[in-house]
């Protein structure tokens, strides 16, 4: 039986490493792209700025939207468990880390990710079946530089703009719950905001959200160049795009808060 299963096994393996090895080539390529447009002195400004705004627009209110429950459901926990522990001084303390390290940029990149990064993957899909991508690449038009280069940074300001807004919304939020539900004093609130969070926390949180940033257009955009097969295609490379970016931000979450825990994690780290 194992060898008959053997046989079996290395195709279902095969596929999903050729997929990495691929996708980590086309990173390679667009971060080529990156250089060359910028020492070429061709960078798509125009197109970069009309991105921009696109994605300021369509994920501002459903990240606002998301970060202030988020920000209830958070204020909640942490109050209990700081009444149960007798730290409930550290409350501010507790709501604050945990937003500016983990809550915002998170956020922020699931709200890119869901929203920017399928609109990415569905315009790219779109050209491709289309024949638009075709047409660019026989006149020796650079399909990375002009289509993924743009995008890619016009969601990377996206991410750092964006994250600064819900980490605010998200701690208004915490305090604003904090102060009316469990009867703590605002001042003591504030006060306490510094016992455990720092200026590196921000910088963390900032450094997250352009790091997620590039994963989901760089993912968004691999998937929409590869569609096929029609709308149907495309459909499919939207969703396997999510489903891709939100297990690799997740991932990339995990291996960054654990770098920044070992050689850099303040007062709890």
């Amino acid at each position: 039986m194992p060898a008959q299963s053997a046989p079996r096994v290395l195709p279902a393996l095969g596929k999903p490493l050729a997929e990495v090895v691929a996708l980590l080539r086309f990173t390679r390529r667009v971060f080529a792209a990156v250089l060359a447009s910028i020492t070429g002195r061709r960078f798509p400004l125009a197109e970069t700025v009309v991105q921009t705004w696109y994605a300021i627009r369509v994920c501002t209110l459903p990240a606002l939207a998301v970060s202030v429950p988020f920000g209830i459901i958070l204020a909640l926990q942490v109050g209990v468990l700081a009444q149960e522990v007798g730290a409930v001084a550290f409350t501010g303390a507790g709501n604050t880390l945990a937003v500016v390290r983990q809550a915002s940029p998170l956020i922020t990149a699931l709200m890119l990710s869901g929203v920017a990064g399928s609109a990415i993957c569905a315009d790219l899909g779109s050209r491709r079946i289309r024949e638009e991508i075709d047409a660019m690449e026989v006149m020796g038009l650079p399909v990375v530089e002009r289509l993924v280069v743009p995008r890619m940074f016009a969601i990377v300001a996206v991410a750092v703009l964006l994250n600064g807004v819900v980490m605010f919304f998200t701690i208004i939020t915490t305090l604003g719950v904090s102060v009316i539900l469990q009867d703590l004093p605002p001042g003591s609130y504030l006060a306490s905001v510094t016992a455990l969070a720092q200026i590196s926390d921000l910088w963390l949180s900032l450094a997250k959200a352009a790091i997620f940033a590039v994963i989901c257009a760089v993912v968004a955009s691999y998937k929409g160049l590869r569609a096929d097969r029609g709308p149907t295609g495309v459909g499919e490379a939207v969703t396997s795009a999510v489903v891709t970016n939100f297990v690799l931000l997740f991932a990339a979450n995990f291996v960054i808060s654990q770098v920044y825990s070992t050689f850099a994690g303040g007062p709890i780290g």
